[in-house]
């Protein structure tokens, strides 16, 4: 962790354990009492403290200090399932934070074009993913930008006539969608000017298939050298981009750390098959330290993978911040 990143991370522990009351209520229940938080002072310190098992955003009201949120990002999720809800202080702090994001990996948003394959975000309110993608194509100069939905004719037109102008383009889809549009296309693309990203996995529209066979497929029907992919969720206000095999590359105001899938209080192992544990510095009005349901590989220049979720509905300690 660099000396700032790590400044800062401290700093918004020690603030978010005292004034995040789901927060302080869970830490309180673990023997974290205020003089113990008040006493972490590095990355060291920060390895051994409980991370809040992200379920908190589904059953309670996660906020640092008091506000009226100005807007409420919500989760998607199969029927019957409670959905997160991430309250927002101010939307156009995420939104410059999703464009510092993309930036840092690619460069200005104004460069691309932008094309959105997604369904099931466009067919519910509170998407924090539409959000973003509202924004970028508000900073985004071209007319062939918009959504798709199922609309693959549509979408192979704008992008067609994008490669023919040699204009830089971003399509993102969620991954079931894109694989549809592939097994759709009446021929194969070979796309020289479009960077093709996946998001999402399948939402329950498809078998799981592997990431491996995913990107072969995509890779195969549209021509492209590597596919994209963009890691985000309603809890966080940072995403993270990997530009090949799923090797996500944080930006400075994400961390991920490992944590022992066995035991939600410790760290984990690097490069071996762990649960994850995050800190998006992006987190202020919310909470910025979050334990995950996703398993992944972490690696200690903090490049992460992501291999698959807990069969379990809720981690281990969620049950403290029930009510």
């Amino acid at each position: 962790m660099l000396p700032e990143i790590e400044r800062v991370a401290v700093a918004l522990f020690r603030h978010q354990s005292q004034h995040c009351a789901v927060y302080r209520e869970y830490l309180q229940s673990l023997g974290w009492d205020s003089p113990r938080c008040a006493a972490v002072s590095n990355e060291a310190d920060l390895k051994t403290v409980p991370f809040l098992p992200v379920e908190a955003f589904k059953t309670r009201e996660v906020q640092t200090g008091s506000y009226d949120p100005v807007h409420v990002f919500t989760s998607s999720g199969t029927t019957g399932q409670t959905p997160s809800r991430h309250l927002v202080a101010h939307l156009d702090a995420y939104r410059t934070q999703t464009r510092q994001c993309f930036e840092w990996k690619y460069g200005p948003v104004e460069d691309y074009a932008w094309l959105f394959l997604l369904p099931g975000y466009l067919e519910r309110t509170g998407s924090s993913l539409v959000d973003m993608a509202n924004y970028f194509m508000t900073c985004s100069p071209h007319p062939e930008n918009g959504f798709f939905l199922n609309d693959y004719l549509s979408l192979l037109q704008s992008l067609t006539a994008l490669e023919k102008r040699g204009q830089k383009t971003v399509v993102l889809g969620v991954t079931f969608a894109l694989l549809d549009w592939a097994e759709w296309m009446p021929f194969p693309l070979q796309l020289r000017n479009t960077l093709l990203m996946e998001t999402g996995g399948m939402k329950g529209r498809r078998s799981e298939p592997t990431r491996a066979q995913v990107h072969h497929q995509l890779k195969e029907a549209f021509g492209v050298p590597e596919i994209h992919s963009e890691y985000g969720m309603t809890e966080l206000f940072s995403q993270a981009y990997a530009q090949r095999d799923g090797l996500y590359s944080p930006p400075p105001s994400l961390l991920v750390w490992p944590r022992d899938p066995e035991d939600p209080f410790a760290f984990g192992p690097y490069r071996r098959t762990a649960a994850l544990n995050v800190i998006d510095l992006a987190n202020v009005h919310s909470c910025a330290f979050l334990a995950l349901q996703d398993l992944g590989r972490v690696y200690e220049d903090g490049v992460f993978e992501v291999v698959g979720r807990f069969d379990a509905a809720e981690i281990r300690g969620c049950s403290l911040l029930a009510g």
